[in-house]
């Protein structure tokens, strides 16, 4: 998926746009699962979350433009933004870290609908390779290359701990993978060409409290001020 979004990008899509397809693909399996056929793009936009002129730019980068008071067909578009993200072939996927993450990863039921296929799990902890988990047997990080070249994995997940994350990435990247998606709290250094999405729970989590922080200090009158500071006494 992730180098069928490079291709998007090639194309002129924006990037911001192709971040926004898959809202728009969720919202529109909904609607197909309760059987409605078209979509006014102002229902669409509330469902996914983003205004309805933004949404009918986006839409416009693949050539769906609706049809005036009727809207979009939702199976139609279902597969046109499919297409365009690259889900409708079937991508084989190896977790590499096989901790409480990796293994929520890959007991995760959603991929496969989704077009994603978890096709090997491999881990550095003799007391860990062996396990059988989602009917996978957890593999040694030795085989990395070989599994990799074996079962014909196009994306790899690393939720390793941050200190292995470069090597693994540049062992991957060596046998051939150029789309990533990295959990480990860790800027990688790939070389261009390598598609890296990143995800950072604990920064996300910060960002949330943040925005806690503001609500609280809206109904509390605010932190103190620098001028309203006792000031400094000299011991």
């Amino acid at each position: 998926m992730i180098r069928r979004l490079s291709q998007a990008r090639e194309r002129g899509i924006p990037e911001a746009t192709v971040a926004r397809l898959p809202l728009y693909l969720r919202a529109l399996n909904g609607m197909a699962e309760r059987g409605l056929a078209t979509v006014s793009s102002e229902d669409l936009a509330v469902a996914a979350g983003v205004n309805s002129a933004k949404l009918r730019k986006d839409l416009s980068h693949l050539g769906s433009y609706g049809t005036r008071g009727v809207g979009y067909d939702v199976e139609y578009l279902v597969y046109q933004i499919s297409r365009e993200l690259g889900l409708t072939q079937d991508w084989a996927v190896a977790i590499v870290g096989v901790g409480n993450l990796g293994r929520a990863l890959a007991n995760y039921g959603g991929f496969v609908s989704r077009g994603f296929r978890v096709a090997a799990l491999l881990d550095a902890d003799p007391e860990v390779v062996g396990d059988h988990i989602a009917g996978l047997n957890v593999e040694h990080i030795d085989e990395l290359e070989a599994v990799i070249r074996r079962r014909g994995v196009s994306i790899v997940v690393l939720a390793t701990p941050a200190a292995a994350a470069q090597q693994v990435a540049e062992r991957v990247i060596a046998v051939g993978v150029t789309s990533i998606l990295n959990f480990a709290p860790v800027v990688l250094a790939v070389p261009e060409g390598v598609d890296i999405r990143k995800v950072d729970l604990s920064i996300e989590l910060q960002i949330l409290a943040f925005h806690e922080q503001r609500k609280t200090d809206r109904m509390t009158g605010g932190p103190a001020m620098a001028e309203e500071w006792p000031e400094a006494v000299d011991l």
